[in-house]
């Protein structure tokens, strides 16, 4: 038995209880987690704005220690650290043709499946992303385990499972940030630090991070914002003109999902610039736009999914930047917490408190 953290049902508070994990199967692994990082995605199922079979065990961003494997399992073996990958792709489907693996079509067909059992009364979980990370140990499909970077700590390349992908990506594959471009992250959590330490590769131009706590403009400018703009309604978009000459960032990187701010995103990118979503919101954050300012803004406005990136290709180059002291995955965790610090974790993140937490097992 390992426990774990479970939603028994959405909008139910997250119980930590025993599970029993089966053996890995064919084309399964068993890990031993190192540690997890909490995610708005995470909270998101919770409350419904992102669906899952329930009762679930949550938990997407985690790295550990391979425990066993099964029948025709070869790239990993007992004793490995590996990072999950919540998102594997097919390799078959039409967007995998294509080279968009981030888009791929059986990515979160896992999620259906039983992973585990309550230990108390036997109930099938499913994996609330693929991998149920909230867990001392987890079982999954062989391709949602990549080989973990030499060099870097497990417990910190947890991270790279989600944030530090999705921020790197947002900045590098969907905004294509270039040199000496100016750039706004919007929201300082775990994937919007991930994107400013991304944009302060890319560019030498300025960076400005905007949010509505004061207490994140240490942490934004330690990641590498140049400019701290604290979000105030319709005066967020005018200070950040009023930092480029008038004229708006180049590009501007939505990480919360809200109407309000990828509105105050677009607003404040420049006239031919661009605005990359990253930030998950639900149906009722609806976002309006009239056909003139379309035209005469010339502005691109994009969504952007896990950071429209390839794990597999991306690891090794983070990998390297990390190791070559250009990114810092340490300073994007403001709390080392264990399982039953979870609920505490989604209150801070629903206030906007932090960065990344961290349950470390």
């Amino acid at each position: 038995m390992v426990r774990a953290a479970i939603l028994p049902a959405v909008g139910a508070p997250l119980e930590i209880r025993d599970i029993v994990l089966p053996d890995p199967g064919p084309g399964q692994v068993r890990v031993r987690l190192t540690a997890a990082g909490v995610c708005h995605s995470d909270l998101s199922l919770t409350n419904g704005t992102m669906r899952v079979p329930v009762p679930a065990v949550l938990g997407h961003e985690g790295a550990g220690m391979v425990l066993a494997v099964g029948d025709g399992v070869t790239h990993v073996a007992p004793g490995d650290g590996v990072v999950l990958n919540w998102a594997p792709s097919c390799g078959e489907c039409h967007h995998c043709s294509l080279g968009e693996v981030w888009l791929c079509a059986e990515a979160l067909s896992g999620i259906g499946a039983v992973h585990a059992h309550d230990a108390a009364d036997g109930t099938a979980l499913h994996p609330g992303l693929n991998v149920g990370a909230f867990a001392e140990e987890t079982v999954v499909a062989a391709n949602c385990v990549l080989p973990a970077p030499a060099g870097i700590p497990l417990a910190e390349a947890a991270l790279l499972g989600c944030a530090v992908l999705t921020g790197y990506g947002a900045v590098h594959h969907s905004a294509r940030v270039r040199a000496g471009e100016s750039v706004a992250v919007f929201g300082v959590g775990g994937v919007g630090l991930a994107a400013l330490q991304a944009a302060r590769i890319a560019t030498t131009g300025p960076i400005v991070a905007v949010d509505v706590s004061p207490a994140k403009e240490e942490l934004a400018r330690a990641a590498g914002a140049t400019e701290f703009v604290l979000a105030g309604g319709d005066t967020t978009a005018k200070q950040i003109r009023a930092l480029t000459a008038g004229r708006g960032v180049d590009v501007a990187i939505e990480c919360v999902g809200r109407a309000a701010t990828i509105r105050g995103a677009w607003e404040s990118t420049r006239r031919g610039g661009r605005t990359t979503v990253v930030g998950i919101g639900g149906k009722e954050q609806q976002v309006s736009f009239h056909a003139l300012e379309i035209f005469h803004f010339a502005r691109t406005l994009t969504g952007c999914v896990y950071g429209n990136s390839d794990p597999v290709r991306d690891l090794p180059v983070i990998a390297e930047h990390v190791r070559a002291g250009r990114l810092d995955l340490g300073a994007m965790v403001t709390d080392r917490i264990t399982l039953d610090g979870i609920p505490a974790a989604f209150d801070a993140m629903l206030a906007g408190k932090g960065g990344r937490s961290l349950v470390v097992f």
